[in-house]
């Protein structure tokens, strides 16, 4: 079996043309201004739009794996379902996905490990079309050497469900664990600097849980939030901004925030 889950909105969220796609991302990471003493990360939330809107504030995130391209080998990636519907946490039954930069092989023996749960379940039309998982691939393509991916889309699961997986696949320094997740969605720009505030304070306090209306990866964020209290993660913001801030149009905005959660066992 090789079966590939292709590119779904290659050219609609991000450019499907890969001289484009390269040059765009290395502007957006070009962008950041690394710190000098960043803690190499364990996870990471980052918000999933069209690049216009939100690539930016991914790239903030993404930006701190440059120093670890070869150190992370594979990346743990959840995000909500937004087309189909499922019960728990859907594995694609595929063996690689595809971008415009290539092929990425899928983690065989680490989702095996996660079908091993009750709540993880195997469905390709649940990530057939789902953007939430597709738009962090090329990121990850441009920041890491050599990884596989375990992709995870999240339905209908408790937080404990979410975090039971995690600590499935939590690993060590070669494992990294990214929640794709977009904030309060549809609200004039001002209430949406003030509702992204709150998620982000109670996200920086591993306050779960954080709802729906304030996160649509809630479910995977909620989970993360309860692994990151058992292994006494430190969270940090690395941006926070919405559509207003990016596009220009501030009726009514989606917002946006890049977060890092590092282990506290490090010293800078």
């Amino acid at each position: 079996m090789n079966e590939v889950r292709p590119a779904a909105v290659a050219g609609a969220f991000y450019p499907g043309e890969p001289g484009v796609l390269k040059h765009d991302i290395q502007a957006m990471l070009a962008a950041v201004a690394a710190p000098a003493d960043a803690t190499p990360p364990k996870a990471l939330i980052v918000p999933h739009a069209g690049y216009i809107y939100s690539g930016p504030i991914a790239a903030s995130a993404y930006a701190r794996l440059i120093p670890l391209r070869h150190q992370i080998k594979r990346v743990v990636l959840l995000g909500p379902v937004h087309r189909v519907p499922v019960r728990g946490l859907a594995l694609p039954g595929v063996d690689s996905f595809e971008t415009p930069l290539g092929i990425i092989a899928l983690d065989q023996q680490a989702m095996a490990r996660a079908a091993s749960l009750p709540q993880v379940v195997e469905s390709f039309p649940v990530h057939a079309w789902e953007h939430s998982l597709e738009v962090q691939l090329p990121f990850l393509q441009m920041v890491l050497d050599d990884f596989s991916l375990v992709p995870l889309a999240v339905g209908d699961a408790t937080p404990e469900e979410v975090a039971e997986v995690l600590e499935q696949l939590w690993g060590g320094p070669e494992t990294l664990i990214v929640i794709s997740s977009d904030l309060s969605h549809y609200l004039p720009y001002d209430v949406a600097k003030r509702v992204d505030s709150e998620t982000a304070q109670a996200i920086l306090a591993l306050d779960a849980p954080v709802s729906h209306e304030q996160a649509c990866g809630g479910t995977p964020v909620n989970g993360l939030l309860l692994a990151a209290r058992h292994h006494h993660l430190k969270p940090h913001l690395l941006d926070l901004r919405n559509s207003g801030d990016t596009s220009g149009d501030r009726s009514r905005v989606v917002g946006y925030g890049a977060f890092a959660f590092e282990e506290s066992g490090h010293v800078h």
